[in-house]
């Protein structure tokens, strides 16, 4: 980023806030290198942000293609990139339109939860059919239930420092309202001089499970081929990757 003193922009702030909320996770990233060992070509990875998992595979000798709806985060990603093979688009996923053809595509960390219900899902999971190798695989993560409350300690602020500004990012409780279940984080961001700012951020994941995302997959053209956990850590909540082949 700028390494100036002053106040962040906007986009510098974007990258900074992802970093700290989502750039410190790696509970999933053995489950992608798995997926990744025989593939020939670039992976796709949709939700890219500035690259966790993109660069991770890169670094392990997968090239990357990214794919991210913020140009902000893709343009980090490529400034990380140097000497690795990425490369990053910014394109929304449910509309995504390329030549190439993919033996992997990934969707880690709930993208398809970010979709307004089943026919944004069904939109984003068409571009796969046309993305995908006539027997290439599908990777999307999801989260199927909010886990019970526990006893366990509360946790502890994701936190970032970049040239003496301090961004601290507190997970609140998530709760099912409505139609969706709200993930809430109490964002405080520390001046150099300490000024204290802070925002409630928030994002809204439409409910789905395995067997909903497999019926729908089918419906338009793809085979389920199984299901991977990714298990819980101290700072978040487990998952379940829905593996869908394409047609033959």
């Amino acid at each position: 980023m700028s390494g100036r003193a002053g106040a962040p922009t906007r986009e510098e702030a974007e990258v900074h806030w992802h970093d700290a909320e989502c750039g410190g996770y790696v509970a999933d990233l053995p489950l992608w290198e798995e997926l990744a060992a025989d593939v020939e070509g670039e992976i796709l990875d949709l939700g890219c942000g500035s690259g966790r998992v993109s660069l991770h595979l890169a670094r392990r000798g997968h090239p990357a293609l990214g794919v991210d709806v913020s140009a902000g985060l893709v343009t980090e990603l490529h400034d990380r990139a140097s000497g690795l093979p990425v490369r990053g688009i910014v394109a929304d996923a449910r509309r995504l339109a390329l030549e190439e053809r993919f033996e992997l595509v990934v969707a880690p960390m709930q993208l398809i939860q970010l979709f307004d219900g089943p026919a944004e899902r069904t939109m984003l999971l068409r571009r796969i059919v046309d993305l995908l190798t006539p027997d290439g695989v599908a990777a999307l993560a999801i989260v199927e239930a909010i886990p019970e409350g526990t006893d366990a300690s509360p946790p502890l602020p994701d936190i970032r420092e970049v040239d003496g500004w301090v961004y601290s990012s507190l997970p609140l409780q998530a709760s099912a309202e409505g139609d969706s279940i709200r993930v809430r984080r109490l964002r405080q961001l520390l001046s150099p001089t300490g000024e204290l700012s802070e925002e409630l951020d928030e994002i809204a994941l439409r409910p789905a499970t395995a067997s909903t995302l497999e019926r729908e997959a089918a419906e338009v053209g793809l085979r389920p081929a199984g299901r991977r956990v990714v298990e819980a850590t101290a700072e978040h909540v487990g998952s379940t990757v829905v593996l869908l082949r394409g047609g033959a």
